[in-house]
């Protein structure tokens, strides 16, 4: 896998890998953490997420701005810090699964 493939790719030949990435992850914390938090981070947060892929650093995702604001509009009550310790987990877990699905 290069950036260059997986950009031109990955809403295209690549979509449904991606979609079972973020579904195991959803899974799996699901059964880690409060399913309403997590659910709350799937619909507000990581929907709008862009995955990339860099030759030297491997997968990441960008988040759009103000994440823990587009949660509270959803009415899911949760702490801020809590909030980030789930959100940063959440993206790392789709990270390290993007890497496991890609390489």
């Amino acid at each position: 896998m290069d950036a260059e493939t997986f950009d031109e790719q990955k809403y295209v030949d690549l979509f449904p890998q991606l979609q079972q990435a973020y579904k195991n992850v959803f899974n799996r914390l699901n059964d880690e953490y409060d399913s309403s938090l997590i659910h709350g981070i799937d619909q507000s947060v990581l929907n709008e997420s862009e995955p990339f892929y860099d030759d030297d650093e491997g997968f990441y995702l960008e988040i759009p701005e103000d994440p823990y604001g587009r949660l509270s509009e959803t009415g899911v009550v949760v702490g801020e810090d809590r909030f980030e310790t789930v959100l940063a987990e959440y993206v790392e877990a789709i990270e390290a699964e993007l890497e496991r699905t890609f390489d």
